[in-house]
C-alpha cells in the first residue's frame, strides 16, 4: 500500500527532551552526556549515545554554546576587505583556525572606529575572542577591549595588548638606504591615514635615518590607503622636487605609477617609486614594483596561535604578549639610478 500523505510529511527534528524521554532520564542529563560525559554513569552515557543516534539526534550549536560558554568562533576585523593587503592575513588566520576546530568570521569595518567598536561589543556574545587588523580605535578603548575579552592585534604596538608587528621601518629603512646607493638625495615619504601606528612607525624611522645619512627625507600626504589617491600622491611629488618616493602601500605606489605614466613621467628615468607590502599584483606593474615584503600570512597564523592560548590556556601553548615578525626589501624595476644633475650623483 502507498504511503498517505501524512505519511509523506517530514517529521520534526528530534529535541533533547526526546531522547531524554526515550532513556527515561532529564534534559540535563542528556546534555552533560552530551557535552561532558566524563560527569555521566557510562551504563547511561552509552544508553543517551544509542537513544540520540536512533532519532538522529544532532546538537543545537547555540545551546552547546552556552552549556559551555564557548563557540568555537573567532572574529577577524579587517579594515578594508578590499585591500590586497588583508587577502594573506585571512588565508593565514582561515587555516590556522581550521586546523584548531575553529570558525572565522569576518567583518570588515569600513575604517570606521565607530563601526570596529560596536562589532566589537556584538563579539563578546558570539565569539570566543577577536583578531584586530590596523585597529581605528583609541589607546584607552583598544586597552579596556582587551580587558573584556580575548584580543590579538596585528601592527598595532599597544602596552598590555598582545600584538603581532610586522616590522616595516626595519625595511622601510633598507629602501632608504637602496634609493641612496642610486644617487639619491632627496626622498619624499608619501604618507599614510595619521591614525594609523604603522604610518607613524615608518615615518619615525625614516626621518631618523635620514638625519643620519645626511640626505633630505620630506614627509607629504596623508593620503588615503588606496589605489585612487596615488595620482594626488604622484603629483605632491613631482612638486616637492625629490627624484624618488617611498609609498604607505602598495595600493598608492601602484596608483603612483599610473599617474606619472600619464603625465609623461617615466620610472625610473625620472622618479623611483617604492611600495610597501608586496601585495599581489605588484609584480606585475608597468615598471615591476620595488616594494617592502612582509610575512603576512604567518602574522595571521601567528595571531591565531596568540589567541588561542588566551582562550584556552594550560592546553601546551606558550602565551606571549608580542610576536615581531622580519620584512624585507624586494628591488624591482620601479628603482634606478637617480636623474642626471642630482646632487649627489654631482659630488
Amino acid at each position: 500500500m502507498s504511503d498517505s500523505p501524512a505519511d509523506a510529511t517530514p517529521r520534526r527534528p528530534a529535541t533533547i527532551r526526546d531522547v531524554a524521554a526515550l532513556c527515561g532520564v532529564t534534559a540535563s542529563t542528556v546534555s552533560r552526556a552530551l557535552t561532558t560525559p566524563g560527569r555521566v554513569n557510562y551504563r547511561t552515557r552509552a544508553r543517551i549515545e544509542a537513544a540520540a543516534s536512533e532519532l538522529n539526534y544532532i546538537p543545537n550549536a547555540q545551546a552547546k554554546a552556552l552549556s559551555s560558554g564557548r563557540t568555537r568562533t573567532v572574529a577577524v576585523l579587517v579594515a578594508d576587505i578590499t585591500n590586497p593587503f588583508y587577502f594573506d592575513i585571512i588565508r593565514g588566520t582561515q587555516l590556522q583556525l581550521k586546523a584548531a576546530g575553529y570558525t572565522q568570521l569576518l567583518v570588515d569595518t569600513e575604517e570606521s572606529e565607530e563601526v570596529e567598536a560596536n562589532t566589537l561589543e556584538q563579539m563578546r556574545r558570539t565569539a570566543d575572542g577577536v583578531i584586530l587588523t590596523a585597529s581605528q580605535l583609541s589607546d584607552a578603548a583598544l586597552v579596556a577591549a582587551s580587558g573584556r575579552m580575548p584580543l590579538v592585534t596585528i601592527n598595532r604596538d599597544m602596552a598590555g595588548v598582545p600584538s603581532v608587528i610586522l616590522d616595516t621601518p626595519t625595511a622601510t629603512n633598507q629602501a632608504l638606504d637602496h634609493l641612496i646607493s642610486l644617487g639619491h638625495s632627496r626622498i619624499a615619504y608619501l604618507g599614510g591615514p595619521e591614525s594609523s601606528s604603522s604610518n607613524m612607525r615608518r615615518w619615525a624611522a625614516l626621518s631618523t635615518a635620514g638625519r643620519e645619512r645626511d640626505v633630505d627625507v620630506v614627509r607629504l600626504g596623508p593620503f588615503a590607503p588606496r589605489t585612487y589617491s596615488g595620482a594626488a600622491a604622484a603629483d605632491a611629488l613631482v612638486h616637492s622636487g625629490a627624484t624618488a618616493g617611498i609609498a604607505f602601500n602598495d595600493l598608492m605606489a601602484i596608483g603612483m605609477l599610473q599617474r606619472l605614466h600619464e603625465r609623461g613621467v617615466q620610472v625610473p628615468e625620472d622618479l623611483s617609486i617604492v611600495g610597501c607590502d608586496d601585495i599581489f599584483g605588484a609584480d606585475f606593474c608597468s615598471p615591476p614594483l620595488t616594494t617592502v615584503t612582509a610575512p603576512i600570512e604567518q602574522a595571521g597564523r601567528v595571531a591565531v596561535t596568540m589567541l588561542l592560548s588566551q582562550i584556552s590556556p594550560g592546553v601546551g601553548l606558550l602565551q606571549r604578549n608580542q610576536e615581531v615578525l622580519p620584512t624585507y626589501l624586494t628591488v624591482r624595476g620601479s628603482t634606478g639610478t637617480a636623474p642626471a644633475g642630482s646632487p649627489r650623483l654631482d659630488r
